[in-house]
């Protein structure tokens, strides 16, 4: 039987939807299990490209019996699972949305994001709620994410402000959002591509945090790109990453690394560490020296080598 190649869009308990010359296809994974991939949350993701056969009584189901290499993807730590779990694959950008307020500006969520997103990624900080003010740490925080090299804008769903620009930015690609809830990623997906109408919701006002409103990644074609809406992630918990190798994922430790008395150095507490004394020193920045302290004392606490 001649295997067609399509592009998951959606997956929901083992029912995927595959986009394939032009048509969608309701396809479940053979044997429920792809080679090689069964130590995973989930197999594929929304943007993967697969292979799979047509149900020829139905011509509208199908049968996925093999994932297409990936060129890259942004993945996380399913505590619950205890698995890794891809949030999105085969992507030209990844917008990580954060919030100037209401749920307030969180960069140790943006630090986590960056320490996931694979070399190959192309990662675009987009603060959003501009309208409700930018604080001067914050945008000393932007700056400096800025100098590191990482791309950033500042707009606002509610005024428009730079939306324009966004979109021009990141047309004609694949992009997709991430961000935590009540960060405002559907209210600006629905700016940015409207007739969508993706599901939008309020902060909660005790916990000053969002509720979910996106269940599940899905890609959405727009014009000659598209983009991926991802659930809302409360946290990031970091897997794969040794800890000797995650000062390599702090881009502004690499001029200091290479001072220290001891190679490798974990930057933590050891004598003459080139990143402590920069730190110290004011080169980098003190915020984001906490996020690399947390992350490494999650990777000691997960027993990560």
């Amino acid at each position: 039987m001649k295997l067609k190649e399509g592009l998951i869009l959606t997956g929901i308990n083992n029912i995927y939807s595959v986009y394939s010359e032009k048509s969608i296809f309701l396809c479940e994974i053979k044997g429920k299990v792809l080679k090689g991939l069964d130590n995973v949350y989930n197999p594929l993701a929304a943007g993967d490209k697969v292979k799979f056969s047509v149900d020829l009584i139905t011509d509208t189901k199908g049968m996925i019996v093999e994932r297409i290499e990936r060129k890259n993807e942004f993945s996380r730590w399913n505590n619950k699972r205890k698995s890794p779990q891809t949030i999105a694959a085969n992507i030209d950008y990844l917008i990580c949305v954060a919030s100037a307020g209401n749920p307030p500006f969180r960069p140790r969520f943006i630090d986590r994001v960056l320490v996931m997103a694979q070399e190959n990624l192309n990662v675009l900080i987009v603060l959003n709620k501009s309208d409700l003010g930018i604080d001067e740490n914050i945008k000393k925080r932007m700056e400096d994410y800025k100098r590191m090299g990482y791309n950033y804008i500042t707009c606002s769903a509610e005024t428009g402000e730079n939306i324009d620009t966004l979109k021009k930015m990141i047309s004609g690609s694949i992009s997709a959002f991430v961000g935590q809830s009540g960060v405002g990623k559907s209210t600006l997906l629905n700016v940015l591509y409207p007739g969508h109408e993706l599901k939008t919701g309020a902060v909660s006002i005790k916990h000053d945090r969002g509720r979910h409103t996106t269940n599940y990644s899905r890609l959405i074609f727009e014009g000659s790109g598209g983009f991926i809406d991802t659930p809302g992630i409360r946290e990031i918990e970091i897997f794969g990453i040794k800890q000797n190798d995650l000062g390599f994922h702090f881009r502004e430790f690499s001029d200091y690394s290479v001072t220290c008395r001891f190679q490798p150095c974990r930057h933590k507490n050891e004598p003459d560490c080139g990143v402590i004394k920069a730190v110290n020193e004011g080169f980098i920045h003190p915020d984001r020296y906490e996020s690399y302290l947390r992350i490494l004392a999650g990777l000691e606490y997960n027993g990560a080598v």
